[in-house]
């Protein structure tokens, strides 16, 4: 089917307008907000400290607990609140997300534990949840090789599109979503997922459209800490 028009009237290539905070729970070792359109992903970092029960700790290197839950009112019809099988998952992602930049070498037997809360939702809250957990820890001092950033993209009826939003997620011809997130140097992709149908050449051009868009979150991240730390 013929997609012609976006109905939030973006270009097909164009991210909905993106906000970066860090530093705003006061009692956290680190924390960062991050906004895309109406989604609002909200990272607190607590650690290194000490992991419990020790029977978990790695003598080696520290380890990496992300939590990410959404809040009951964060979606229109109200969520129940507590984990589910989804929060889970993400979670999960979210902590493979990250794992490729951070070093815990120097941390023996800890644990970084990232809270992860979507308080406003309306499509890529995984991604979301990923860049503000990003600059959360790098807020908290957490030894980094940089930033990781995170966006879908996808394709809506005949064309590509990057940014998803819950009107094109249920596109009634169906919608193929795939949340990337790659690292800010290396160009590394530390998450690829996807539910639909695509063919090797869509998926090459979505992937390209991806790297290109996680450039600017990046830079919009690093505002942020800049900002935060006054850096010139």
């Amino acid at each position: 089917m013929v997609y012609s028009k976006r109905a939030s009237g973006r270009k097909f290539e164009e991210l909905r307008k993106m906000e970066a905070k860090v530093g705003i729970i006061p009692r956290a070792d680190g924390s960062a907000m991050f906004k895309i359109g109406d989604t609002i992903a909200i990272a607190a970092v607590y650690g290194p400290r000490e992991l419990h029960p020790k029977f978990l700790q790695n003598q080696e290197r520290g380890l990496l607990r992300c939590n990410y839950d959404m809040i009951s009112f964060s979606v229109p019809e109200r969520k129940k609140p507590g984990p589910a099988r989804r929060s889970v998952e993400i979670s999960m992602v979210t902590e493979k997300a990250l794992m490729p930049v951070l070093d815990l070498t120097k941390y023996p037997n800890t644990v970084v534990d990232v809270f992860i809360q979507i308080i406003q939702a309306n499509s890529g809250t995984r991604c979301a949840g990923i860049c503000a957990a990003s600059m959360a820890l790098a807020h908290a001092g957490v030894p980094m090789k940089g930033l990781v950033g995170a966006i879908a993209v996808g394709k809506v009826g005949d064309k590509i599109v990057v940014d998803l939003d819950k009107e094109e997620e249920d596109f009634s011809e169906g919608a193929t979503d795939i949340p990337i997130a790659m690292t800010g140097r290396g160009k590394e992709i530390t998450l690829l997922q996807l539910d639909g149908d695509i063919s090797k050449e869509e998926l090459k051009k979505a992937l390209l459209l991806g790297e290109e868009k996680i450039k600017e979150i990046i830079k919009k991240q690093e505002e942020a800490l800049k900002e935060y730390f006054k850096v010139d």
